[in-house]
């Protein structure tokens, strides 16, 4: 999807009558949000997110590429794994993202990622009303995972996204037109009006209609555009296929959002019952089932709001005004960044806080200690493919020594050829396609290290004896390398393939003799995976 993007129209295939003052101001918006220059590339990277299927072998893949590709996205969802509610019953920190998507689960990663894209993305503007709108969103999301978990259709994942995106018409009106914003909930807050009304006295056109057409541009699928459409009013009865079921859950998660950090508030009680009224029967839930549903949805919540710095309350009345939404902002920002912690466990050792000049981490020997944990006990599961144990092992290499790109290659026996089959870092996609050279025995640094099973750590790659070792391809695919290390995979004796890393500078602090070993472990741990296949 490129980012070029032409106005919005979409929302004016509302063909309804509005007054000459709301047409107005929608126009305005809308133009508004054509003009956002922030938004093509947020869109091209939720849609991204979204496509991506568990059901898809490469998914758990590509879904930790493209977190690793983002450092404050990288960060975030480690510490949202090494949370109370996240946290492994052995305690252990989360350092990878492929152990925190076997943990935790792909879909949950997933949707929390498409959430702090989404608080990334949109969280700058008009602080205070964007911020509330995000955590219901986020809180939102959770109730729809959970709901997810206990439902019988197929993929039924899809509606976390849906209650995700629910309320993305208030969210670009808060982000966009603070004062309608403010007139839109002045409204709702008096009674008077539904959400659907007041938008369509202030804009014109409903809250939906306007979240679609954005998600409509962004590629969204139509099975989650479609699930955001209004419900009719009264009591639900049960859905009747898969879409239905989404359309309710994502305006159920929306409503319980809402209704979860109130759940010890005087009136709570009653606005509970009227939400089990008009959704219980159709998501088979009960009074205990509510209550449980809202306890483990807070707890989620809170810590995924935490860790994107939200506070799911509404504002106080002098917190509306955007002086003093934007005064809180500027004295959150003389704190230090949240993005720059790598998890907030309490293991200091697990955290980079100092690198050599070459890049890599002080406390790498840590570092790789967690990662070859991490590879024992997936293989101690027994419930963890070959290739994912071979991702965690790379990104377990890539991040404790600090490379800028890092790939596993693999014998392609019918053309004779090792082949990159996986790659995290720098131009990774470019690279890989790239990477790839004969099995036909040469004197190169590639074949020798093969064919003597010694694994080669060269801190300088720019050493007369080196480069005259390095073959062509690598000079013309990576020729600004100032050091690398390979690993060779050997099966009776026979390659089967490498481990390759690099970096920009050279690492003259070389390579300690015990990470020297855990290194060795993590290529053994890799062995054994691959006789096992």
């Amino acid at each position: 999807m490129n980012n070029t993007r032409s106005p919005i129209t979409a929302a004016p295939a509302i063909s309804i009558a509005a007054g000459d003052e709301a047409c107005a101001a929608r126009d305005r918006l809308l133009k508004k949000i054509s003009e956002d220059t922030d938004l093509p590339a947020l869109g091209s990277s939720v849609s991204r997110v979204v496509q991506l299927a568990s059901s898809d072998d490469e998914a758990v893949r590509d879904l930790a590429h493209f977190v690793l590709s983002d450092v404050a996205l990288t960060q975030k969802i480690l510490r949202l794994s090494n949370t109370v509610c996240y946290r492994t019953a052995f305690g252990t920190p989360v350092t990878t993202i492929s152990k925190a998507i076997f943990l935790l689960g792909f879909e949950t990663v997933k949707t929390s990622a498409l959430a702090m894209l989404l608080v990334d993305g949109m969280s700058g503007k008009h602080a205070h009303g964007v911020r509330l709108e995000l955590a219901y969103a986020l809180s939102a999301s959770v109730v729809g995972r959970e709901l997810a978990r206990r439902s019988h259709f197929k993929d039924a994942e899809e509606a976390a996204v849906a209650a995700l995106f629910k309320n993305m018409g208030r969210l670009l009106v808060a982000a966009h037109d603070h004062t309608l914003y403010g007139e839109i909930a002045a409204l709702i807050e008096s009674g008077t009006h539904t959400p659907a009304q007041a938008s369509m006295q202030v804009l014109g056109c409903s809250f939906d209609l306007l979240g679609g057409a954005v998600l409509k541009e962004w590629q969204i699928p139509d099975t989650i555009i479609h699930a955001l459409a209004p419900l009719a009013p009264g009591v639900l009865k049960p859905p009747k296929n898969r879409q239905e079921w989404m359309q309710q859950v994502a305006a159920f998660s929306t409503a319980a959002a809402t209704l979860i950090p109130r759940m010890n508030d005087s009136g709570s009680d009653a606005a509970s019952r009227g939400l089990l009224t008009r959704f219980g029967t159709a998501l088979d839930l009960d009074q205990d089932g509510l209550i449980e549903l809202f306890a483990t949805v807070a707890a989620e919540t809170r810590a995924l709001t935490d860790n994107a710095d939200l506070v799911l309350t509404p504002p106080e009345p002098d917190e509306a005004d955007p002086a003093s939404s934007a005064a809180q902002a500027e004295a959150a920002e003389e704190g230090l960044p949240s993005e720059l912690l790598l998890v907030a466990t309490g293991h200091d050792s697990l955290q980079v806080d100092a690198r050599y000049a070459s890049g890599k981490p002080v406390n790498a020997r840590d570092l790789l200690m967690a990662g070859v944990q991490d590879v024992t006990e997936m293989m101690a599961s027994g419930r963890c493919k070959s290739n994912d144990l071979i991702m965690l092992a790379l990104e377990t290499l890539y991040r404790s020594m600090g490379f800028r790109f890092a790939a596993v290659c693999l014998l392609d026996i019918k053309r004779n050829q090792f082949r990159a089959r996986i790659a995290l870092g720098e131009d990774n996609v470019a690279r890989q396609a790239g990477f790839v050279f004969s099995a036909v025995s040469a004197r190169d640094v590639f074949h020798l290290a093969m064919e003597n099973d010694a694994d080669l750590m060269i801190s300088d790659a720019g050493n007369a004896r080196i480069r005259n070792l390095i073959p062509d391809w690598h000079r013309r695919l990576l020729p600004d390398t100032g050091s690398f290390i390979l690993l060779p995979l050997l099966l009776q004796k026979k390659p089967v393939g490498l481990f390759y890393a690099d970096r920009l500078q050279t690492a003259p602090e070389g390579v300690l003799p015990d990470e020297t070993a855990l290194i060795k472990m993590l290529k053994g741990q890799v062995l054994a995976a691959l006789h096992a296949r």
